[in-house]
């Protein structure tokens, strides 16, 4: 890891590897980059991947404010100055991927492709009751129990190897309470980034047919609204796609990515667009996948 200050006066933690295609891995509220632990090694050393700790955990500065969707996405376009990259891919994870939504249509010509991972579409409203609950639970500073009060909504519909899990937890110590309420208040408060702009980049949507967090017409609805978008639905898996998935999420995003930046891969692999006026017509393929065991 090393830390790299950024023009919106905080340093982000990076971890870098590969060659090749920049892809930045955006992790979710109440996550550090460790939670890309399994998928990293599974992705292709041809790809830049380029995976930061957020505004506010793991080992990023951590300021008082500046936690809302519009920091967030201007943290990452600084991340890109800084690191002298005009455009990338940008994979996020649950609310990851909404703050990955956030600088696609705010600042597009930074975005080359998105890969949503159990993202939402739609995250405006009141904090969930059972949620806010387990927040309002939380000590100062937030320790063990509190954490696991936190998975307990969060199920899992696969099984996750307990290193795994425990390492999440243990890098979730690493947030402040603060942070963890201006996280979600965050969230919650912003206007949808599909409401206020469109996406037109080459997009994969990843979703777990259990989500119990998110409903799936938000699925449905990131494949409708964005034309160049293919959604692939995993059987068996809940909201935490990333974290039950990470084989089929590597070898999912890297053909996606490979067919959309080169022409390499097949044609069920690329993302075509839709017929939806005034455009210019053309056609939409949304596959969605019937159930493959992980390898």
């Amino acid at each position: 890891m090393r830390r790299v200050p950024l023009s919106t006066g905080v340093d982000l933690a990076i971890h870098e590897s590969g060659r090749g295609e920049t892809v930045v891995l955006l992790h979710a509220w109440g996550e550090t980059h460790r939670s890309f632990d399994r998928l990293v090694p599974l992705l292709s050393p041809d790809l830049g991947l380029v995976v930061p700790d957020q505004r506010g955990v793991g080992e990023s500065a951590k300021p008082a404010g500046g936690y809302s969707l519009t920091d967030a996405g201007e943290d990452v376009v600084a991340l890109l100055d800084a690191l002298g990259i005009d455009a990338c891919w940008l994979l996020g994870t649950s609310s990851g991927g909404y703050v990955a939504q956030q600088v696609a249509v705010a600042h597009p010509e930074r975005v080359q492709g998105l890969v949503l991972v159990g993202a939402p579409s739609d995250r405006q409203g009141p904090v969930p009751e059972t949620l806010a609950r387990v927040l309002a639970s939380f000590q100062d500073p937030v320790t063990r129990d509190d954490i696991r009060a936190l998975d307990g909504v969060l199920p899992l519909r696969s099984p996750v190897p307990e290193g795994f899990l425990d390492d999440q937890s243990t890098s979730a110590l690493t947030i402040p309470l603060a942070v963890w309420v201006a996280g979600i208040e965050g969230l919650v408060a912003a206007p949808p980034p599909l409401r206020s702009g469109t996406i037109a980049v080459p997009t994969l949507i990843l979703w777990g047919a259990q989500d119990d967090i998110l409903p799936a017409s938000q699925a449905q609805e990131l494949a409708a609204a964005i034309d160049v978008s293919r959604l692939v639905i995993y059987e068996e898996t809940g909201h935490l796609v990333l974290w039950e998935r990470p084989e089929r999420v590597a070898a999912d995003a890297a053909a996606f990515i490979a067919a959309n930046t080169s022409g390499r891969g097949s044609a069920a692999d690329r993302a075509e667009p839709s017929t939806r006026p005034p455009r210019v017509p053309h056609r939409r393929t949304h596959a969605v996948t019937t159930p493959r065991p992980d390898p």
